[in-house]
């Protein structure tokens, strides 16, 4: 018998990886059933029937299916699986895993309320029926009366527990509220305090615009800025000596003013401030309009001098902000504004300054401060922005160099949160940025928790896993849980179980070094001499202040509840500001939040580039 007449008697065939062909079958439970005639016949398979078959020839392919049902079935279930796992590939790479807070118990959301309530509290002039503050009223309604020409400088924020209003850190905290506002503006609207947020800045924006003075001086640098409301003065009364409400303050309010030369580094935050809060109050456009002019004319002028100075080396433009906000460096302000001033409008010659200055503010940052973004120093935050431009918006050429450059330092600091020994913690977690300083800690670690999360976040929409630094790697998860950890540490999870965020949580500072707060809302005004009763107290205070953020314990986690002791109690707007923005990004996105770009994540990838056009 032939080959070809044995197989024509055998209805099974099967194969094993060593043969390389067909071999005939005796039963069905070892093989497989094929039938080659499924399709219908037409020309083309004619023609496919030419070619020379891959199988041996020792094997006549007169084969057939006996059960045309299970063949079919296979066939329809193999092809779900192949078009089913490229589908949840996919899905998994347009909508990755959302961040529950790695196991978090704190709810980010009150907190986040609760901070955001602090700048409500910080309010200086006149005071709304309807604020939820319940405590503060309408003051410093005369100031800027005790110079000539009396300029009107009502409004604005106090600046920590004292009744001075520092223009430094009132344009830092509008930068970094604007800030968070542009990349998490939906997570603002799903917790409803998206509103509330741009009150705040909007309070903070229309006094910046009161600080700018022009002159009639024929010099380029042809304005004045008001640096300082409030502070040491000739009398015996003053904010300094006076633990009083600032309701009740009726002694002469001190006003200290810079030319722009002294002043650079002040012109620089300010500009950074008009120019972030424009793009958060666009809709607002004749304020928006308002705050690109008098940045681009501010930036202009801090520019044109030769002579560039920190406001705090003059006494007369620093007044007390030598002794709280010492400035080290101008430059690094003048590109932080620039780089704002490019988002404002779109033009590409702030992008060019930023870039082409931004080696040498790097150079002239002191070393104390590497790594640190607070409202003294921005290199981290301007490497952050540069980045954020290669990533998303790439623009090439002359930009390439500094756009690296500015990625590579990120992503050193990113190791140095992660794993590199750089920065030391406390024994319950808190990272030591400046591990020089004793106290007021909080501060720092809250901006480094923002930075990392924003990273994070950056990483996840270019769909990146891993990056590296050297012989370290860091991943947007590992970024994600340093964050957390931080605000985890300040919400409670810390050695003493206390929350430093006052009104959050069981147990949290009562002692707050804030006159406001700690003298009787009772309708009777306390003079300067009574003041010293409230603040010696051992009491607590009898009005909370809720969403303050106190500075913090030591460096060894001691922490010391006595409004005598500022360096443990005090709040700040700025340190605030740093507060809010490290819970609005850890906070979780809108549940199935698809609005913006960036998917559930929850934050805007294109929105900062709005007025930024695409270079040809």
């Amino acid at each position: 018998m032939s080959n070809s007449e044995k197989f024509n008697s055998v209805p099974y065939v099967h194969t094993i990886s060593e043969a390389g062909r067909l071999l005939p079958s005796s039963s069905r439970w070892n093989s497989i059933e094929l039938d080659f005639n499924l399709l219908p016949k037409s020309s083309l398979n004619e023609n496919f029937e030419s070619l020379p078959s891959r199988f041996s020839k020792s094997v006549d392919f007169n084969l057939f299916v006996k059960d045309k049902i299970h063949f079919k079935l296979f066939v329809v279930i193999a092809a779900l699986i192949i078009l089913i796992i490229p589908a949840l590939i996919l899905l998994k790479y347009f909508y990755p895993p959302r961040n529950h807070h790695h196991g978090s118990s704190h709810n980010i959301t009150l907190a986040l309320n609760k901070a955001i309530l602090f700048f409500d509290a910080q309010k200086s002039g006149p005071f709304g029926e309807n604020s939820l503050i319940k405590f503060r009223g309408n003051s410093g309604m005369n100031d800027g009366n005790s110079i000539e020409k009396h300029p009107d400088l009502v409004g604005g924020f106090y600046d920590a527990g004292n009744n001075i209003k520092f223009s430094f850190t009132t344009a830092y905290t509008v930068t970094l509220l604007s800030w968070t506002m542009i990349e998490y503006h939906d997570k603002y609207e799903d917790i409803g305090e998206l509103d509330h947020v741009k009150d705040i800045i909007k309070w903070g924006s229309l006094y910046l615009l009161k600080l700018i003075v022009p002159t009639n001086n024929s010099s380029s640098a042809s304005a004045r800025i008001y640096s300082q409301v409030g502070g040491n003065n000739s009398n015996a009364e003053n904010d300094l000596t006076c633990w009083q409400r600032p309701e009740d303050m009726n002694y002469i309010r001190r006003v200290s003013f810079c030319d722009i030369s002294t002043a650079s580094d002040l012109a620089g935050e300010m500009v950074a401030a008009m120019s972030a809060a424009s793009l958060v109050l666009k809709e607002d456009k004749d304020i928006s309009e308002k705050l690109v002019k008098a940045a681009e004319e501010l930036f202009i002028l801090a520019n044109s001098t030769k002579k560039k100075e920190t406001y705090t080396t003059n006494d007369e433009c620093g007044g007390q902000a030598k002794q709280f906000y010492n400035s080290t460096n101008y430059k690094d302000e003048l590109v932080w504004g620039g780089i704002w001033l490019f988002f404002a409008t779109g033009n590409k010659t702030y992008l060019k300054y930023a870039t082409e200055n931004f080696p040498s503010a790097v150079k002239e940052q002191v070393a104390s401060d590497e790594g640190v973004f607070d409202w003294n120093n921005k290199i981290t935050a301007i490497s952050i922005l540069l980045t954020r431009i290669r990533y998303f918006r790439d623009l090439g050429y002359p930009y390439e160099s500094s756009f690296i450059s500015s990625t590579n330092k990120i992503d050193l600091l990113m190791c140095s949160y992660t794993s590199d020994p750089k920065y030391s913690k406390t024994e319950g977690g808190l990272i030591l940025i400046k591990p020089s300083t004793d106290a007021a800690l909080l501060q720092y670690a809250v901006t480094a928790s923002f930075l990392s999360k924003l990273y994070s976040d950056y990483l996840q929409l270019l769909r990146t896993t891993l990056r590296s630094c050297f012989n370290s790697v860091f991943s947007s998860e590992s970024l994600q849980e340093f964050s957390q950890s931080q605000v985890n540490y300040i919400l409670g999870d810390n050695s003493l179980k206390m929350s430093y965020v006052v009104g959050y949580g069981d147990t949290y500072p009562v002692q707050v070094h804030h006159r406001a707060a700690s003298i009787p809302w009772d309708g009777k005004r306390r003079t300067c001499s009574d003041g010293n009763q409230w603040l010696n107290s051992k009491r607590p205070n009898p009005n909370t202040i809720l969403g303050a953020m106190v500075a913090g314990p030591n460096k060894d986690d001691v922490f010391s509840d006595e409004r005598s002791k500022p360096w443990f109690t005090e709040p700040s707007i700025a340190s605030n500001a740093g507060l809010v923005a490290a819970l609005i990004a850890v906070h979780d996105p809108p549940t199935g939040s698809s609005g913006s770009i960036g998917g559930n994540l929850g934050i805007d990838k294109n929105g900062i580039f709005g007025n930024v056009k695409e270079v040809s």
